[in-house]
């Protein structure tokens, strides 16, 4: 009798043992779960994209599940960043970005530069600017930052000159001498490749040169080298110091994405880390 009742005593902790391990188990499992943060992170063609592909496991060991979310145009990334649609995005300067800010009312933040996008202008009829035809066409990206970006590209080529001191904030109107009296064609960013057919030059970011297999490094007839236009991952005033967006600054300015950016693209990017 003695025997039965210890040998059921036995059983009954063993099942009661089992059975807290199992919360215990289940307990942690949810809170894995539970702690795990989501962020979404805006973009729009590759190398950004890539970089972000390349980071989203890294954060994943973390407990961040990364959302890369891929828009149509320039404008869409801030727009929804500041309404708080997304998290965080990854395609622009913070030149490009204040002048956003300025127009909007947003309070959009740089948190860490990733590379320098080598601006170049190429052109598909001339292999040289002095070749360069006198009205010669010249299509250039239209929002303020890269107008001015792009002015100042033409001028270190000899085809401009820009008013003294105008620097971030030129447009055309600073044009104080134009020799050849080119045609400046002001075209929506993401349609300016396209254009390179119709036009005697374009000044082409890397991201879109590089589809027509054109680099700044071996095929523009003039190229910026490195700039004060770094490609930055931005976030808003109010989760820029966030745990989450902190590791992905971290992860974007880490040794994987510099391997990557000089193993795919030392044609056309700098790291800015």
């Amino acid at each position: 009798m003695k025997k039965l009742l210890t040998f059921s005593l036995l059983l009954v902790l063993a099942i009661v043992l089992s059975a807290c391990g199992k919360e215990e188990t289940d307990a942690t499992d949810n809170t894995s779960k539970q702690e795990e943060t989501k962020i979404k992170v805006a973009s729009l063609i590759p190398p950004m994209t890539d970089m972000l592909e390349i980071v989203k496991p890294l954060l994943k060991e973390e407990g961040i599940d990364l959302d890369i979310v891929i828009l149509s145009d320039n404008v869409q990334p801030n727009s929804a960043l500041a309404a708080k649609e997304v998290d965080a995005n990854f395609f622009q300067h913070p030149t490009y970005m204040e002048q956003f800010n300025k127009a909007n009312g947003s309070d959009l933040v740089a948190v860490q530069p990733v590379y320098h996008a080598i601006l170049g202008a190429y052109s598909k009829k001339y292999k040289s600017v002095e070749e360069l035809p006198e009205g010669a066409k010249v299509a250039i990206p239209n929002d303020s930052a890269n107008i001015a970006r792009s002015l100042q590209l033409l001028e270190k080529g000899g085809l401009i000159t820009l008013k003294e001191g105008v620097g971030i904030n030129a447009t055309q109107k600073d044009i104080i001498e134009n020799p050849t009296n080119i045609e400046i064609i002001e075209v929506d960013l993401l349609m300016l490749a396209r254009s390179i057919d119709d036009v005697d030059l374009v000044t082409l970011l890397p991201a879109y040169a590089k589809p027509l297999n054109l680099t700044p490094v071996n095929d523009s007839l003039i190229d910026e080298g490195e700039s004060d236009f770094p490609i930055s991952l931005v976030a808003r005033a109010d989760n820029a110091d966030s745990e989450a967006i902190q590791k992905l600054a971290k992860h974007l300015s880490g040794p994987e994405v510099r391997a990557f950016l000089e193993e795919n693209f030392a044609d056309i990017a700098i790291p800015a880390f």
